[in-house]
């Protein structure tokens, strides 16, 4: 098992002014204790489970190509991109720059988008929620085409490249991972198993139902189910001392478990430092050896 760091707020002690030498400090502490990925949200308002909208947010491909920059081999991508944000040709495009520019570390994370109130507030076409998936699918078919070097057009109903050109192709082949996120049992996880390399599901309750469903998923498409990279997405919540280290490393054995080989976690003051490296030293040793 390893840990990704995931940074879902910008609101940092300093402010606007040094949230730049901040976030790069936080990637490269991450980096050196051990993370095997950084992420950020694909949000451009704070969502409401963690702060109001007039937070500080960040756009999610500037900020991951900022730390391909201050950072040498972690991973990079999205938890995840909405895909209504960007049209499919532009999404491939900017997830292959920042491939290509980090030495072959991008990812795609990606699902159906759920923040109509952000859309509506800043222009951008929000469908309704089956139109979003239907979108959400050609989307993953148009990324595969582009990063395969096939040209030949695109007609679906909702997309149509007239020439699916990508140059200069991704350094990581045959393409950047892509990763599918949420947990909905007859979409989201039976796109999963048809187009992705791997899952980001909620560390809860419902975690072991939802990868049986993907597992069924998987039969049905014909699918290796071990061949699908298993995440979930937690807090890691320790004290700056190590306080609730213990409870933290339950938590992940229970995970691991299930099959589970990834874990994006938030870091309370993770700007500060100290928690970053109290799991490099007390959690991320432990954890590597599962």
């Amino acid at each position: 098992m390893q840990l990704g760091l995931h940074i879902p707020s910008f609101t940092w002690p300093g402010g606007p002014q040094t949230l730049n030498s901040d976030l790069a400090r936080t990637a490269s502490a991450a980096e050196e204790a051990g993370f095997g990925y950084v992420s950020v949200m694909d949000h451009f308002w704070q969502i409401g489970v963690v702060g109001p909208p007039e937070q500080e947010m960040l756009e999610a491909y500037t900020t991951l190509g900022f730390l391909a920059a201050h950072t040498s081999r972690v991973r990079l991508q999205t938890l995840v991109t909405g895909v209504t944000y960007r049209p499919p040709g532009l999404l491939a495009k900017t997830v292959t720059t920042l491939d290509v520019l980090s030495g072959g570390r991008a990812g795609l994370g990606i699902g159906a988008a759920w923040h109509e109130e952000e859309a509506r507030g800043l222009g951008l076409p929000f469908a309704p929620t089956a139109e979003r998936f239907e979108r959400l699918e050609e989307t993953l078919r148009i990324c595969r085409r582009m990063w395969s070097e096939d040209e030949e057009p695109f007609q679906g109903t909702h997309y149509r490249l007239d020439r699916p050109l990508n140059s200069p192709q991704p350094l990581t082949r045959p393409h950047p991972p892509i990763m599918v996120g949420g947990g909905g049992e007859r979409k989201t996880l039976r796109l999963v198993a048809r187009y992705a390399q791997a899952c980001n599901l909620f560390a809860g309750p419902e975690l072991a139902h939802k990868l049986e469903v993907l597992r069924g998923h998987c039969e049905a498409e014909g699918r290796d189910y071990d061949e699908i990279e298993k995440t979930a997405t937690m807090p890691f919540e320790i004290g700056p001392d190590g306080e609730g280290v213990d409870e933290l490393l339950k938590q992940l054995r229970d995970i691991a478990d299930l099959g589970v080989t990834t874990v994006f976690g938030w870091v309370h003051d993770a700007a500060d430092g100290r928690r970053l490296e109290v799991l490099g030293r007390e959690v991320i040793p432990i954890i590597a050896q599962w």
